[in-house]
């Protein structure tokens, strides 16, 4: 390219670095951009990240959340960001295994990636490998108990208070029941369920009853069922997510009741699976995409704080609340 322009290989490489502290010419400067457009020419990102020990990459690590249809989302968003930066982003899975997660991780490093998103499906507390506490790092819908890091995860404990407020607004006060699992490992549920209860009590009531089954449409089918036949006659139920909401409806039509003419239901996730259901189903949504946004604007800015960043959960109502029977 300089031959072709007929300037020194020095002033090609400066003019087209954008170095602007050497004395070139613009008679040489448009030499030099004239003979890269013919030459269709592109500068070795390679040669760039040696030089300026950037290599402008990013590494998405997960234990499945590329695979999840939902959370595929936040990959989206994640991707969005680096786009915008001009950053390329890396994804790996790990399923949950230690030894492929080191091997990925080390993968990334030797191909120069520069920081890392360390993402999980599901809300909870994560061990950072000590291989990544030498490079920038991010943590999404994770946060841990040692070494503190910049954490984006939704706003459960709000979402849990509006699902509250929703039911409160069509007069649901000494009847709602919540339906999921129990557990101090499921971080999503408990605190949607600290949410949920913080407003209740102030309005001077509580939850009537606890449905426990795992997070899945038979588990919960079969235990609403159970629950029915007991005699409880509930205004509202509250479920932890929306495959148990669509085991709730099953139970509930069975039993010969309407939703919401005769028990309301309201969920959380607001997955496809909200929509479809008839009547459509009044669900919270979790903002993966702007998880995978906010994660990596964090990552690329200097200095973060390693501070908790709560996103908020919209309601998205539908036709599945009304008022008490």
């Amino acid at each position: 390219m300089a031959e072709r322009a007929g300037v020194s290989r020095t002033t090609a490489s400066f003019v087209l670095s954008g170095r602007r502290d050497m004395r070139i010419s613009a008679d040489a400067e448009g030499r030099v951009r004239q003979a890269a457009r013919e030459l269709n020419y592109r500068p070795s990102l390679l040669a760039r990240s040696l030089r300026t020990n950037s290599s402008q990459t990013i590494g998405l690590l997960s234990d499945q959340i590329a695979s999840e249809m939902f959370a595929g989302e936040a990959v989206r968003g994640a991707l969005t960001s680096a786009l915008q930066h001009e950053h390329l982003l890396f994804v790996g899975e790990t399923g949950g295994d230690p030894e492929v997660e080191r091997s990925i991780i080390q993968g990334m490093i030797d191909r120069g990636v520069g920081g890392f998103v360390h993402a999980s499906m599901y809300t909870q507390v994560v061990r950072i490998p000590a291989v990544l506490r030498r490079h920038p790092v991010v943590l999404m819908n994770a946060y841990t108990r040692g070494k503190r890091l910049p954490a984006v995860v939704p706003d459960e404990t709000e979402a849990g208070r509006s699902v509250a407020r929703e039911l409160i607004d069509h007069g649901h006060r000494d009847r709602v029941v919540l339906v999921g699992e129990h557990t101090a490992q499921a971080v999503a549920g408990e605190e949607r369920l600290a949410g949920i209860r913080e407003v209740l009590v102030a309005q001077g009531t509580d939850l009537a009853d606890f449905v426990d089954c795992l997070w899945w449409p038979d588990h919960a089918y079969r235990a609403v069922s159970r629950y029915l036949t007991t005699g409880a006659r509930p205004s509202a139920f509250i479920c932890l997510n929306d495959r148990i909401a669509f085991g709730v409806y099953q139970a509930v039509q069975e039993f010969g009741w309407q939703v919401p003419q005769d028990v309301s239901v309201i969920s959380f996730d607001d997955s496809d699976l909200a929509g479809w259901l008839r009547p459509a189903l009044t669900s919270v949504a979790i903002p993966y995409f702007e998880m995978g946004r906010l994660s990596i604007e964090l990552l690329l800015t200097p200095d973060t704080p390693a501070t908790l960043h709560l996103v908020p959960m919209p309601v998205r109502l539908r036709d599945s609340v009304g008022p008490p029977r």
